[in-house]
């Protein structure tokens, strides 16, 4: 059995509980290593913005394949 090829369908709901716990511990590992980040932050905001953008245009494109293929 090839663990990475099992396909599920999660709800929005059922993601809030992982995306809480990544949360939480992102702030966590943030305020412990505040200084040591400080250096890197244009950096960090340059791979944050690509990729909000790179998952925003691949919703969005899966959003309209959805509807597309409904009508």
């Amino acid at each position: 059995m090839n663990f990475f090829k099992i396909k599920t369908s999660w709800s929005n709901a059922e993601f809030i509980p992982i995306k809480l716990c990544m949360a939480s511990i992102y702030i966590l590992i943030g305020s412990y290593f505040h200084e040591f980040f400080e250096n890197y932050y244009p950096i960090l905001i340059v791979i944050f913005a690509v990729t909000v953008i790179w998952f925003v245009y691949q919703w969005l494109k899966k959003m309209k394949s959805e509807n597309s293929s409904k009508i």
